[in-house]
């Protein structure tokens, strides 16, 4: 607080979470460094399916750096997997017995959601370094920087191939992911209803590093225990979303308006785990199939910007109406418990 007024946003609160965060982030590292061990064993015993497509990352030593992307990007899904659990359970009604305290699992959801931020970025940062190193020929540092920053960094700058599609959503959600996850620290600047309309949104970024994964993870193409895998792990997430909706911890709108966006949600969620496990039998998600590998994808980058749109529009106005409703009494969130001084 200063002189009477909330600070916008609680800086030392982050700094708090970050210290906290280096076990997690201690964990992350050592599982992306196993991750990186298997998937760099597979290429030189010839067990990748990813050098059926591009016969030349057989070279494990040479691109080493690229196998360090694609570890960096599966322990980032995991974190992911991890922190939306987390929240999920957190968010739900409090069931009659937790394993762990409340204020531990807030912390929790809290450091890992830093945590998966900073892998999605060493994840994009380890493809640009993979990228300017493959450009290094022929070309002047400028140009191959700049070249492969905006194939990586710039949202619709990859411009061949699945990448066309899957670099874009996969920007996306690391561009959502930072103002999304960092909201957490100008709740009380915002209020709770508005925090809590923007937090909701926070699925999205978490649907889009799935579908990223499944489009250009290129150790799920053809080897079905990885892509099973990545679709079997939705099911606990769409189960628990389910029943966030139909039993929502805090109360809820009781206008028209939000009668049916909760029954949009339900029947997108319900919608969502007949879909997993429909592609889960099939093997048909969207990503490359043997004998296929010059069709492009069946969703184009307008498709993906204009779903971006109307993802705005959604949210904004959400959080147009979160602020036009009253105000819970401070220190109260909109349930009427007491709030935590470090949770949210």
């Amino acid at each position: 607080m200063v002189a009477g007024r909330t600070v916008r946003f609680d800086s030392a609160a982050l700094r708090e979470d970050l210290r906290a965060a280096w076990k997690d982030a201690a964990a992350a590292l050592l599982l992306t460094l196993a991750v990186f061990v298997l998937l760099y064993r597979r290429v030189e015993t010839g067990a990748s399916a990813t050098t059926d497509v591009m016969p030349y990352l057989a070279d494990a030593p040479l691109y080493w750096m690229y196998w360090l992307c694609q570890a960096f990007g599966w322990s980032g899904l995991a974190w992911a997997w991890i922190t939306v659990m987390l929240g999920l359970v957190r968010s739900a009604r409090r069931p009659a017995r937790l394993p762990v305290p409340t204020a531990r699992l807030e912390r929790w959801h809290r450091t890992t959601s830093l945590t998966t931020i900073g892998l999605m970025f060493a994840h994009a940062f380890w493809f640009f370094a993979e990228l300017v190193r493959e450009n290094a020929d022929g070309l002047s540092a400028p140009t191959l920087v700049g070249s492969a920053f905006v194939d990586v960094f710039v949202p619709g700058g990859y411009s061949s191939g699945t990448g066309q599609i899957a670099i874009l959503i996969g920007l996306l959600a690391l561009y959502l992911a930072v103002p999304l996850g960092l909201a957490f620290y100008a709740r009380r600047w915002m209020g709770p209803r508005v925090w809590q309309a923007l937090h909701a949104s926070i699925i999205v970024v978490y649907v889009l590093s799935v579908w990223h994964t499944l489009l250009y993870g290129t150790n799920v193409w053809y080897d079905g225990a990885f892509r099973t895998t990545v679709w079997l792990l939705q099911l606990p997430v769409a189960a628990l979303l389910l029943a966030r909706l139909l039993a929502p911890a805090r109360t809820a709108g009781r206008t028209v308006v939000d009668a049916v966006g909760r029954w949009v949600g339900r029947g997108a969620v319900a919608l969502t785990v007949v879909v997993v496990l429909w592609a889960t039998a099939t093997g048909r998600d969207g990503g490359r199939t043997p004998g296929a590998e010059g069709t492009g994808p069946d969703v184009t980058q307008a498709m993906v910007w204009a779903g971006s749109v109307l993802f705005a529009v959604a949210v904004t106005v959400a959080v147009v109406r979160a602020h036009r409703r009253p105000r819970v009494r401070p220190g109260r969130d909109e349930s009427g418990k007491l709030e935590h001084s470090r949770s949210a």
